[in-house]
């Protein structure tokens, strides 16, 4: 029967008012649409058009046809379009570390204006174990270091970014370019109370060494901080979290061996991160992190420098 692109070339041939415009039109050869012509005619058992007419005219069956293709060409097009528009109207989005909250907060402001009909929703915590609630459908986005085997989801890389050794500003340390293992075995690491086997800095940096600090858990990052302002403690944080306190002269931040790099992912259900809400809000919080934070790095742009030899896991924090 009548096919929608039988109606789209008989609205190119009443527009164009001949065969051979409307095969020009439409990239084939006169030939071939004459084919098809006939061969639709055929088909529905009368002719559409009046061949060899100046000007080309349809019959009263091909003016009805027509009618229908002004109808229902632009429905479809209408439809098309609103597949490509999102039809979400909630972002649930949930983090699996503390500090990615210094950075999220002015990507989802970012993203709020490219996207103003779509709300916002996020919690974290370190108790709070996120990827089972996504694999659920009680979330549409994690932000993760951890890539669970045989999940049923799809980790799309954000950006890798380096864990910095955080000091006070008088420190000993803090007169090192470069901090090695050995140089921490008597401090104090203040952490985020988590396993130390998650800790990127503990596996990557100073359990392969031998050394083994003094842990010391803190839940709360602006105390940690000040922890380390009054020489309590030591801590490996992304440089986003010190960068302010930093300009303030009450920590510096130094390079941890050659430097030690982790990166981010956002999870989300295998076959969802094409939609396009959850596509733009990868994007745009991707890009924003990229261009507005120091040591960050595009995780989908390959490096030179690049971490080799490290599995592509994060500090959670």
């Amino acid at each position: 029967m009548i096919e929608i692109k039988h109606l789209r070339t008989l609205q190119a041939l009443r527009s164009s008012g001949s065969l051979a415009a409307a095969a020009a039109v439409l990239h084939q050869t006169q030939s071939a649409l004459s084919h098809q012509f006939s061969d639709l005619e055929q088909r529905l058992g009368f002719r559409l058009f009046i061949r060899k007419s100046q000007p080309l005219r349809f019959t009263p069956q091909g003016e009805i046809l027509l009618q229908l293709a002004a109808q229902v060409l632009p429905q479809i097009q209408q439809a098309l379009q609103d597949c490509h528009e999102p039809q979400q109207s909630t972002l649930r989005i949930a983090i699996e570390c503390h500090s990615c909250i210094q950075w999220l907060t002015p990507a989802l402001e970012h993203f709020h204006k490219l996207w103003p009909q779509v709300e916002m929703d996020f919690k974290s915590g370190v108790t709070f174990d996120p990827q089972p609630a996504l694999q659920q459908s009680e979330l549409d986005i994690v932000l993760t270091s951890d890539i669970l085997p045989r999940s049923d989801l799809h980790y799309s890389p954000m950006f890798d970014y380096e864990v910095r050794l955080v000091l006070a500003a008088d420190h000993p340390l803090a007169g090192k370019a470069r901090i090695s293992p050995e140089d921490l075995a008597r401090e104090t690491l203040l952490i985020y109370p988590v396993q130390r086997q998650r800790l990127d800095v503990w596996r990557h940096f100073l359990q392969p060494a031998g050394i083994s600090p003094s842990l010391k858990s803190v839940d709360n990052t602006l105390l940690l901080i000040q922890m380390v302002a009054a020489r309590m403690g030591i801590a490996a944080l992304p440089h986003w979290v010190v960068e302010s306190f930093e300009r303030q002269n009450l920590v510096v931040t130094r390079t941890l061996g050659e430097g030690l790099w982790s990166r981010l992912y956002a999870a989300v259900r295998d076959g969802e991160q094409r939609q396009p809400v959850i596509e733009a809000f990868i994007r745009s919080a991707r890009q924003h992190a990229c261009d507005h934070l120091p040591f960050v790095r595009n995780a989908e742009r390959p490096s030179a420098d690049a971490p080799t030899g490290k599995p592509e896991s994060l500090l959670r924090q």
